[in-house]
């Protein structure tokens, strides 16, 4: 595989250094000649000297023959120029963008970019939901996160304790999958009655993940 990666700091030292110990052929587009330097010395990747948001510098660096642009440099602006161009004129199918600013993260997507990610925002919902949701183990996102499947430890103030399936005020979007019983797996019904003691495999949309969670959990667990 040929993965181009646009910008420094340790991500990028870090990503190039994996991909390459995989056997795929990295291409790194840097802008400080003293970093690019640095770059070409420690890893085993092509390092080009320039700005991966103008067409001749991603020509330079092979982006006809790549499969994948990452653009992570800290301006939003350029990543998502980087990765149009790579698309657009260059026929990449796959482009990375970081998104500095949460709030561009939607556009980017609009856009056409194929993955977006906000360091804040992944932060930010790390630390939500774990000071939320203490009995809430294995957040598995899936479909590139379209979907979540996540594990609920149900005790006895869990407000689906001792409640039927059919009972639960569940959101739309979200369903349980299977109880996990002492040694027995359950795949339930809508009469199945949940207990103390029970791990529910929920599988939720995003938009539906917190209130599917309140319903079976409780708002402090």
């Amino acid at each position: 595989m040929r993965v181009i990666i646009i910008g420094g700091g340790k991500m990028v030292y870090f990503l190039a250094r994996q991909f390459a110990g995989k056997g795929y052929h990295v291409t790194i587009i840097n802008r400080n000649p003293a970093e690019a330097k640095t770059l070409s010395r420690q890893l085993k990747a092509t390092v080009v000297l320039g700005d991966g948001s103008i067409p001749a510098t991603l020509e330079e660096a092979g982006a006809r023959r790549a499969e994948v642009v990452m653009s992570l440099t800290p301006h939003d602006q350029d990543n998502l120029v980087a990765c149009q161009l790579a698309q657009q004129m260059f026929g990449v199918p796959k482009t990375i963008a970081q998104v500095n600013n949460p709030e561009n993260e939607t556009v980017f997507r609009q856009l056409g970019i194929t993955l977006t990610f906000s360091a804040t925002h992944i932060i930010a919902k790390l630390i939500e939901e774990q000071a939320q949701f203490e009995a809430i183990t294995n957040l598995i996102p899936v479909a590139e996160g379209r979907i979540h499947i996540t594990e609920v430890a149900l005790t006895d103030d869990s407000p689906a304790a001792d409640h039927t399936l059919q009972s639960l005020r569940l959101p739309k979007g979200a369903l349980i999958a299977s109880i996990l019983r002492g040694e027995e797996t359950i795949v339930p019904g809508g009469s199945t009655r949940l207990q103390s003691g029970d791990r529910l495999i929920v599988i939720s949309q995003p938009e539906n993940y917190g209130q599917a969670l309140r319903a079976l959990a409780g708002e402090a667990v």
